[in-house]
């Protein structure tokens, strides 16, 4: 008998949940759950009726609801929204059931009275990228509704969504627009209003060739350095379509800018001459009507293909750092207490990275402002969480247990407001090295690489991870490539690099990778001493025996192993014996 066939249709769906559903449930569960059954009693389940819709599932934070008409349900969720807000009026601001809702319009399975399929599961994915108490609409929803429900639309250019192997262009509706406030955008008397993060547009790369050829080049390196900077979850990167408008004008850098209200403009060019091609990169402070960047690649026009990926990747593992440093010199220039949350991540990001103890506690008050002026801000949990680890594993906290469960406190409501920021599992991947869960640790750290494998802390763990796995030879190549991606990269990647070079045999490369790092502590002299055993190096061997001693005088070959992570005993022995081949006390 033919197996039957599946009924499909095309519909519109409504994804919404509560933000910060966890932390509600975690404070106040009974409280929290009657709060919800409420709302969907008296505001979503009557307003769904009103337009038409019909709820086919309920889940414990959300709900998904299907509309004939794309129209009616962006019109449901603006009603949905605005009766949420009503309801919240009287509430303190952490007792308030806040939404987030998708809505695309797109093919679904039909089997019974439930539905599936991509359809369904984009709504969702776009409901993770809507602003607290805001909406996010699909290209082919927004297409639909532009003209006729006007709502102050932002364009979210194409996001990277889970599950979906393309980036899906996005539209944004703010809780200003939903409520009648006038979007910056509309305002015909002033200019547009700079955004909440730094905003980049990336003009179509110039031909400068007379070669059609290098015309689809210039075009695919453009939408190649779109579709990768779109990873960067903090950095908003105006979508293809609306920088190709641009294309073959005149460059008017501050006129561009107040259209898109963008911060930066990246511009570039492609020159073709023999056998060779040169592509030239400017980064625009768009305000300043100045170049912070520039670049020049020059390579043999061999694979057309390798070339793009080459200077795509080099383009977009250096701009967003070089945009990072430019909104932190912007930041320097006002009062602290008129910095955004996110220019207070940027100099918390920066204090963490001097590594001593008095920058630590300065980036920790600067992370926790950070959450303060934005609670929902996911990015600024996951780096007070990074920072937090950091104080931990260098011993600067007073109350370690305090501080680890601070830690994982931080990681969860991060993960909770924003599952797909990179660095959240990056964080969480790090926390469980720290507690010796690799099984965990590598099921982050895969999701944090493909959610942005263009970040060098990203891929400079992937290497960590591997070589505490046992595959020192995989994890060498990847913090070498994290070394590419970041010239200037933190010296602890030389310790990565030292200690991936020993657990793979290969002392001379290990003993060159730490006498790179400038200021070594006790565990850098003990990697020496070992790696110099090794060689047959005696007399420096013993030198750095000696060191790490002097540094820590109550050093012990077991009490040091113990706090390593190798997952394969022969790796541990190997560690074991050589360090008490050069002597140091078991």
């Amino acid at each position: 008998m033919a197996e039957e066939q599946a009924q499909r249709r095309l519909t519109t769906i409504l994804a919404a949940d509560v933000v910060g559903y966890s932390r509600l449930m975690g404070e106040d569960e009974a409280g929290t759950l009657a709060a919800l059954k409420q709302r969907r009693r008296e505001v979503v389940a009557p307003l769904v009726s009103q337009h038409g819709g019909r709820i086919f599932k309920l889940m414990g934070d959300g709900v998904l609801v299907e509309f004939a008409s794309v129209v009616n349900a962006v019109q449901c969720a603006v009603a949905v929204q605005k009766g949420m807000a009503a309801a919240n009026a009287a509430l303190p601001p952490d007792k308030q059931v806040v939404l987030r809702i998708g809505v695309n319009l797109g093919d679904v399975i039909v089997e019974g009275g439930d539905l599936y399929g991509d359809g369904v599961n984009l709504a969702a994915r776009l409901e993770g990228l809507a602003e607290p108490g805001g909406i996010c609409l699909s290209e082919t929803a927004h297409h639909h509704v532009a003209s006729k429900l006007p709502l102050g639309y932002r364009d979210l250019g194409e996001r990277p969504v889970k599950n979906f192997a393309k980036p899906v262009r996005a539209y944004g509706v703010g809780p200003e627009a939903i409520h009648g406030r006038e979007p910056a955008q509309a305002r015909k008397e002033e200019p547009t209003q700079p955004r909440d993060k730094p905003a980049i547009v990336v003009l179509p790369f110039a031909n400068m060739s007379g070669d059609p050829e290098q015309e689809f080049f210039a075009d695919g390196l453009t939408e190649d350095i779109l579709t990768e900077l779109s990873r960067f979850r903090d950095l908003l990167v105006i979508s293809r379509n609306t920088s190709s408008r641009y294309k073959g004008q005149a460059v008017d850098v501050k006129k561009i800018a107040k259209e898109l209200a963008v911060h930066y403009l990246l511009e570039g060019s492609v020159r073709k001459a023999g056998n060779r091609v040169r592509v030239t990169v400017q980064l625009i402070d768009a305000e300043a009507d100045r170049h912070i960047w520039a670049d020049r690649y020059d390579r043999e026009l061999a694979d057309i293909f390798a070339i793009q990926d080459e200077v795509t990747a080099s383009v977009v593992s250096t701009l967003p750092r070089r945009v990072e440093a430019a909104t932190r010199e912007r930041s320097a220039n006002k009062p602290t207490e008129n910095m955004a949350a996110y220019e207070c991540v940027l100099a918390g990001k920066l204090l963490h990275h001097r590594s001593t103890k008095a920058d630590n506690e300065a980036a920790l008050a600067m992370l926790e402002r950070a959450i303060k002026l934005d609670p929902q801000y996911a990015h600024a949990h996951a780096w007070l969480a990074c920072t937090l680890g950091q104080s931990w594993s260098n011993g600067y906290c007073v109350d370690r247990e305090a501080t680890w469960n601070r830690i994982v406190e931080e990681l969860q409501t991060a993960r909770a407001l924003d599952d797909d920021d990179s660095d959240v599992h990056r964080i969480l991947a790090a926390v469980n090295i720290a507690s010796n869960d690799l099984d965990k640790a590598t099921y982050h750290q895969e999701r944090a690489i493909a959610l942005n494998p263009n970040d060098d802390l990203i891929v400079v763990q992937e290497g960590e991870v591997l070589t505490w796995l046992g595959r020192p030879e995989e994890g060498i190549e990847w913090i070498k490539k994290a070394m590419r991606l970041n010239p200037y990269h933190p010296e602890r990647f030389w310790n990565h690099l030292g200690r991936a070079y020993f657990v793979a045999r290969r002392y001379a490369e290990a003993i060159e990778a730490f006498k790179r790092i400038g200021t070594p502590d006790f565990t850098h002299h003990a990697f020496l001493a070992a790696a110099l055993g090794q060689i047959g190096n005696a007399a420096e061997a013993g030198r750095h025996a000696e060191q790490v001693l002097a540094r820590k005088p109550d050093f012990s070959v077991k009490d040091y192993l113990a706090t390593l992570h190798y997952k394969r005993q022969e790796d541990l022995d190997h560690h074991r014996s050589s360090l008490l081949k050069v002597g140091l006390p078991a």
